[in-house]
């Protein structure tokens, strides 16, 4: 795009969303007809010279959330109510709800590990005007190469480092690798034994939880199953997993080769982190959180009413 045609649009923008002035007043003042005026919004949006951001008046449920912390003995929740919500807002609410939780419960100096997904980049992502905290960042597994960086641990890290003030740490490997063989070699190398020390010393961990459904599966759109090999996974009993290590419904680790491959932190180290906030929503993930409730993978919850009710369903029915 040309210089000369950004400030078109950027002048357009400025006149409609700033100074509040009519597409037919800006037509007039700019000797245009409407229909310009309107199109020159419209990619003005398009090509990102006018982001708009539209904050949802998130709501949490306390009376469900305290069910939730009393039946699985929880340190805290948030479950976002939805009422006519979209998926987007809903994972969008998510993020911001965790995003809250997060900045109350962090202190200067803490070691905060994170994991990756879409929620935990909607988390970092609600995040921007956080307090600078001078906190560190580490990332419990190692990269994915997504398609999308963004999504990724490194990037994740960095971003949310930059926002609290404080330092990152990567795990330089892959979070998954060819055999167990070459999983032990690299956790032999000085950085990577030492990022996953820092891991485990964490004193807040945010992570995902990930679902078996192939439509939601992360492994199965990272690549690093296809169909049949999912398939394998959910016939051994997993109904969702944390940090890529797979878990039954009532919280017992799947045996899996798999996870004899995998670069990051354990779910037993999980677990003895003082705070271990986990995000997901969805009622066709509540297998998957439930699971992880029962293992004790987590004791903080964020998720929304649809998913936090099919839980208690799920429990109930035993």
């Amino acid at each position: 795009m040309s210089e000369e045609r950004q400030h078109l649009l950027a002048e357009v923008a400025g006149l409609y969303y700033e100074r509040n002035l009519s597409q037919a007043e800006i037509a007039e003042r700019l000797g245009l007809s409407r229909s310009q005026v309107s199109r020159l919004l419209a990619e003005a949006r398009q090509e990102g010279v006018v982001e708009i951001t539209i904050h949802y008046p998130w709501q949490g449920m306390p009376d469900l959330e305290a069910r939730l912390v009393k039946r699985f003995a929880l340190k805290d929740a948030r479950i976002l109510q939805t009422g006519r919500l979209g998926y987007s807002q809903v994972v969008e609410g998510l993020g911001v709800l965790a995003a809250r939780l997060l900045e109350s419960r962090l202190r200067d100096y803490m070691i905060l590990g994170i994991s990756w997904n879409t929620g935990v980049y909607q988390v970092v992502n609600a995040l921007r005007a956080a307090r600078r905290l001078g906190v560190t960042v580490v990332q419990l597994t190692g990269a994915v190469g997504s398609v999308n960086p963004i999504l990724d641990g490194p990037d994740l890290a960095r971003w949310l480092a930059q926002t609290l003030g404080g330092q990152y740490r990567y795990l330089h490997a892959p979070l998954l690798v060819e055999s167990a063989e070459v999983r032990q070699a690299l956790e032999q190398e000085r950085a990577i034994r030492e990022t996953l020390d820092l891991a485990r010393r964490a004193d807040v961990a945010l992570v995902g939880i990930g679902s078996v459904q192939p439509a939601l599966s992360s492994l199965l759109q990272a690549g690093f199953v296809d169909e049949a090999g999912l398939a394998e996974i959910v016939a051994a009993g997993a109904v969702g997993d944390i940090c890529t290590y797979h878990y039954t419904i009532e919280g017992c680790l799947v045996p899996l080769e798999l996870h004899e491959r995998i670069v990051g932190i354990d779910l037993p180290s999980l677990s003895r982190i003082p705070l271990v906030i986990g995000v997901a929503g969805g009622r066709e993930k509540a297998a998957a959180i439930l699971g992880a409730l029962r293992g004790g993978y987590i004791n903080c919850l964020v998720t929304d009413e649809a998913a936090a009710n099919e839980v208690l369903r799920l429990a109930d029915r035993g």
